[in-house]
């Protein structure tokens, strides 16, 4: 064989060997310096965003009830469940909706190494009292009184929350407690406009009744002054009865918008509409756009009782 082709097969040899041997070096430097991130799992899309918005990309998330199911009736894949094996932290809404009502204690069985976060901790829920038929309280309060889970439609009580979502961040990553405090100041400073934006859209309004599908706004309408009037109660559709006193109520308070969830069926609302000559808009309890869904159904709310 020639002299220079063994000199020429030497070095390129020598070439990929130290190219290979390079590459290998990379690999486990990446290996040595690649940092797992926390595994956060929350039950509903607007905690997801609390979560983005305290942690941005230091933490990996979860949810459980994906985009437009709903939290009363959904069940967890067995994909989620096998996340929540590796979870490090789930923040609970913690104020009884029937999603966490039914899984919690089997989340919690899964991975009880798991830091449970109570995201409605310090926040007074809203007791509700079921109406009969004619629109009136029901004589025994005490036996149809529950609390209404959907605390976090109140840029007040999400406040609340995101200090208790960031206190179990700060817990599980404590290293990185200055990023995570400085975004969850500023997030709180957005949540604070958002709440005078939507104060001065519901001032001076002509009327302060608004008629809703499923009864999740009772939050916000408390708040700024205003009474939902719901056409499902505790997750009960109306008898004609009932449906012939909403058509009543719509009447005699000049309502002629009717905000439904598309997470629900909603043909009882169209029927309603139909008869007082109205319509529905669809706007989410659930959306991740926390922010621009609240100030939408502010405005949307605000033009109806203006109308």
């Amino acid at each position: 064989m020639n002299m220079n082709r063994i000199n020429y097969i030497t070095i390129i040899v020598t070439i990929i060997v130290i190219i290979t041997i390079g590459l290998v070096s990379l690999h486990q430097s990446s290996d040595l310096n690649y940092v797992e991130k926390p595994r956060v799992v929350v039950t509903i899309l607007p905690q997801e965003e609390f979560i983005e918005k305290i942690a941005g990309d230091k933490v990996s998330i979860t949810t459980m009830v994906p985009p437009g199911a709903s939290p009363h009736t959904y069940e967890p894949r067995p994909s989620q469940m096998k996340e929540i094996t590796e979870a490090e932290m789930y923040a609970k809404v913690g104020s009884g909706l029937d999603f966490e009502l039914v899984w919690m204690p089997k989340i919690i069985e899964t991975n009880p190494n798991m830091l449970i976060i109570d995201s409605s901790k310090g926040i007074k829920l809203i007791e509700t009292i079921a109406d009969n038929e004619n629109g009136e309280h029901e004589t025994n309060e005490r036996e149809h009184a529950r609390k209404d889970p959907h605390f976090w439609l109140s840029p007040k009580n999400v406040i609340i929350m995101v200090e208790n979502l960031y206190e179990g961040l700060v817990k599980i990553d404590p290293d990185n407690k200055r990023f995570y405090t400085e975004n969850k100041d500023a997030y709180i400073e957005s949540l604070k406009e958002l709440d005078s934006t939507i104060m001065q859209t519901f001032s001076g309004l002509k009327t302060k009744k608004f008629m809703v599908y499923h009864d999740s706004w009772d939050y916000l309408a408390y708040d700024y002054g205003l009474e939902q009037i719901p056409i499902q109660k505790e997750g009960k559709e109306p008898t004609p009865e009932g449906i012939a006193n909403l058509i009543d109520q719509a009447r005699e308070n000049n309502i002629t918008i009717i905000f439904a969830s598309p997470e629900f069926e909603i043909q009882t609302a169209k029927t309603i509409a139909e008869e007082i000559d109205g319509s529905v808009i669809l706007i989410s309890p659930l959306a991740k756009d926390y922010i621009e869904n609240l100030k939408r159904m502010s405005d949307e709310i605000s033009k109806s009782l203006n109308e």
